[in-house]
C-alpha cells in the first residue's frame, strides 16, 4: 500500500470535529477554564463527554460545564490548578459531531443548517444558507442566491416548511412581500 493511500485511509478514520468554544483564560485556582461559547451545543453537552483541545486535538474528559454570564466555566479531567489551566489559554475546544446530543424533532443545530440549499414549496431554488443571525425573538437565515444577492428568512414555522438534512435542503414558503423586503444585492451590509 502506498504512503499516500495510507494517509488517505487515516484521514478518513479521523473523527469530524465541531468547534464549540475557545478558552479565554483560567478561572479561579482549581483548574477551571473560562470558555467563550462558539456553538449552541454547549447548552446540551453532557458531563463525561470527550472534548478535544488545541491544534493537536488533545482529548480530555469533561467534568463540568456551567454558564458564567455570557461565558461558560469548563472543568476537564487532569486540569486541577491555575498553572495547569494556564496551558490551555487561547485553545479551541471541539467535540465529535457524532457525540452531539440529539435535539427534539424539528430543532437543528446551527452547524446542521448552514450550507443547506433553500427551495420554495414549488421547487424553485433560492440559494444556500450562509449564516444564521440570532435576533432574540427568532433566528434569521441569511441565504445567498445564485446571482450573489442575499435573502433574509425568519426561522419561523410559517416560513420554514421542512428540513431534509440527508437531502441537504430546507423547504420554505415565501410570504407575500418577504423576498422584496429582505433581498440585498451583493455583499452590501
Amino acid at each position: 500500500m502506498s504512503a499516500a493511500r495510507r494517509r488517505t485511509i487515516e484521514r478518513a478514520r479521523e473523527p469530524v470535529l465541531l468547534l464549540i468554544g475557545r478558552v479565554l483564560r483560567p478561572h479561579g485556582v482549581r483548574g477551571s477554564l473560562l470558555l467563550e461559547p462558539l456553538s449552541e451545543i454547549l447548552e446540551t453537552l453532557p458531563g463525561g463527554s470527550t472534548v478535544y483541545l488545541g491544534p493537536e486535538r488533545r482529548p480530555a474528559r469533561l467534568l463540568g460545564l456551567l454558564r458564567h454570564g455570557r461565558m461558560f466555566r469548563l472543568q476537564i479531567a487532569g486540569c486541577e490548578d491555575r498553572d495547569a489551566a494556564e496551558a490551555f489559554r487561547g485553545m479551541e475546544v471541539q467535540v465529535e459531531v457524532e457525540e452531539t446530543p440529539p435535539l427534539p424533532a424539528g430543532r437543528y443545530y446551527h452547524w446542521q443548517v448552514i450550507g443547506l440549499r433553500v427551495a420554495t414549496e414549488a421547487g424553485e431554488t433560492l440559494g444556500e444558507i450562509r449564516q444564521i443571525l440570532e435576533t432574540g425573538a427568532n433566528d434569521v437565515y441569511l441565504v445567498t442566491t445564485p446571482d450573489g444577492s442575499e435573502i433574509l428568512l425568519p426561522a419561523i414555522t410559517s416560513v420554514v416548511r421542512g428540513v431534509d438534512l440527508e437531502g441537504g435542503v430546507m423547504t420554505v414558503r415565501m410570504l407575500p412581500g418577504l423576498e422584496e423586503v429582505t433581498r440585498r444585492k451583493g455583499a452590501q451590509r
